[in-house]
């Protein structure tokens, strides 16, 4: 299981936080099988295609704009299979007052 769901090392004390943690793991389990069977591909090749998509924050002297690395088509395969709505390219745009 600590392979599947990369479970490494963490320093909690606190039982609660300890108990926290294990249910977060235990409840990724079941997700990241969902996501293998639903679309056929293994959950270090999804993981790894998702892992390529990138929000950059942008500013200049006329304002700020968020954007989204544009998707492959694996990307969009992906989202498809998964009835995920592709985000937009452009998240924020903010223009600073002159």
């Amino acid at each position: 299981m600590k392979q599947i769901i990369d479970l490494r090392p963490v320093c909690h004390r606190l039982e609660e936080r300890i108990r926290a943690h294990v249910v977060l793991c235990w409840l990724a389990l079941p997700l990241i099988r969902i996501i293998e069977t639903t679309t056929g591909a293994a959950w270090t090749t999804v993981r790894r295609e998702l892992h390529r998509l990138h929000l950059g924050t942008f500013t200049g002297q006329t304002g700020l704009f968020r954007q989204v690395t544009a998707l492959t088509k694996p990307h969009g395969d992906l989202l498809a299979k998964l009835n995920i709505p592709a985000p937009k390219q452009i998240i924020a745009l903010e223009l600073t007052p002159r």
